[in-house]
């Protein structure tokens, strides 16, 4: 006897599933739209066949999983959260956070604005604009947008929500350490937290900012990047990240003081709600229209 299962998704974001059972002598077959066989475990069936003309379904996820992932209507947001559960293990309510808050929105948002930054950038692989947001959302500290907590407050706030923070940051993510001290001729200074990033291979520098960017602020980043390229990155790392939170910033101030196309040092702001998808259409507007009076105004300098 001989079971065998197809499996898709439905262009309006249904599951079917279509089962057979083969005899010698008879042929069964059903098709149920929007149900899920499950093992006893509760877990999606690992013994179960699917044919090559439609996409399996992960075997370590659920029929939670798959219910929550029915109700995104984007095929292609569908398939981001679909994998990012199977490869980060996420439970059905961290599915449901990063879902609520439009993670996938702002992944694409953070790369497509960095892309036109970074117009020569042609590399192959995972690469550091892949798993930079911006904004991040902190709506798991449960603080109001007119918060006034300084900086070492929001840095013990995060550490007291650091698997939420971890979420938040996205697949890779380890946590190294806190207010990591480096010493350069008896002067020290501090890094507020620093993370290793097991896909990126690299270390990654976060700086807390409870203000707006200042230029400062991006000098004391390259302080710390070139600090742990020098002293800490082993030969086998790739060069070190750094990740300036901000509560808002100039995007023309950074490119003028660490130069146009740069990818290692990042500043993206955080934000201590949930945003609509209209907020984050209309903040990608505003950058794409800063970015291009920008250029536009590079150009004209460039033929005077």
């Amino acid at each position: 006897m001989v079971f065998r299962l197809s499996c898709g998704w439905l262009a309006d974001g249904e599951c079917i599933l279509n089962f057979s059972e083969d005899k010698k002598t008879a042929k069964k077959s059903h098709t149920v739209c929007g149900e899920l066989p499950l093992s006893v475990s509760g877990k999606v069936n690992r013994h179960m066949l699917c044919d090559e003309s439609t996409p399996s379904f992960h075997q370590d996820l659920g029929w939670s999983h798959y219910r929550t992932l029915m109700r995104v209507e984007k095929p292609e947001a569908r398939t981001f959260y679909e994998q990012e559960t199977a490869q980060a293990h996420w439970s059905v309510r961290e599915l449901e956070r990063q879902i609520g808050s439009l993670y996938y929105e702002r992944l694409l948002m953070s790369k497509e604005k960095k892309e036109m930054l970074c117009e020569n950038r042609h590399t192959v692989g995972l690469h550091p604009l892949d798993v930079i947001k911006d904004p991040y959302v902190l709506e798991f500290l449960n603080l109001p947008e007119d918060h006034r907590l300084n900086e070492t407050d929001l840095e013990d706030r995060l550490i007291e929500n650091l698997q939420s923070f971890l979420l938040e940051l996205g697949h890779g993510f380890a946590f190294i350490g806190r207010q990591q001290r480096l010493t350069l001729d008896g002067d020290h200074f501090y890094a507020d937290l620093v993370f290793y990033h097991v896909r990126l291979k690299c270390y990654i520098v976060i700086d807390l900012k409870t203000q707006k960017l200042a230029h400062a602020d991006l000098g004391q980043m390259q302080l710390y990047v070139g600090f742990y390229d020098e002293n800490v990155k082993g030969k086998d790392d790739n060069p070190t990240l750094g990740l300036i939170l901000c509560t808002d910033k100039n995007d023309a101030v950074i490119r003028y003081v660490l130069g146009k196309g740069q990818d290692k040092i990042f500043a993206s702001r955080y934000r201590l709600e949930l945003p609509s998808e209209a907020e984050l259409a209309a903040e990608m507007r505003r950058e794409m229209k800063l970015l291009g009076m920008d250029d536009a105004k590079q150009a004209g300098a460039k033929k005077k």
